[in-house]
């Protein structure tokens, strides 16, 4: 019997968790790229947190990684220019949608946000165009 489904009920238990406590212990939305966008460009009094939350969810992927193994395998052989431009454009996707999956996806739909309801279907849309045209199109599966 496969784990697959357990292991994604636990992170998405733990996605969950993490964005109730930030609401609940600091009154903050758990928006990724809002919460890296003031690290970039801090405010006084906000910088701290904000590295905390960051630093949590890299310690927790890598110890995810160390403690199951062959929970995660980097992809080998893309290019890296093409990640380039893939990253810059989620940057720019995140500040055209004013927040980015973990913000509208996880708290703003946990809110009935009506912005959200329209934002991540869009964000589903294109992430299955973009999947579709890497894998089939683009040559690069």
């Amino acid at each position: 019997m496969s784990t697959t489904w357990l292991m994604a009920l636990a992170g998405g238990v733990l996605i969950g968790l993490a964005a109730t406590l930030l609401l609940w212990l600091n009154g903050r939305i758990a928006g990724v790229s809002g919460i890296l966008a003031g690290v970039v460009y801090p405010r006084r009094g906000e910088l701290a947190w904000r590295l905390a939350f960051l630093a949590g969810l890299v310690l927790a992927g890598r110890a995810s990684i160390a403690l199951l193994p062959g929970i995660a395998a980097p992809r080998e052989g893309f290019p890296p220019l093409l990640l380039v431009a893939a990253g810059l454009l989620v940057g720019f996707g995140s500040s055209l949608g004013n927040g980015c999956t973990s913000g509208h996806g996880v708290c703003g739909l946990g809110r009935l946000s009506l912005r959200s309801m329209v934002a991540v279907p869009t964000f589903m849309a294109t992430a299955v165009a973009t999947t579709w045209i890497v894998r089939h199109a683009g040559g690069w599966a």
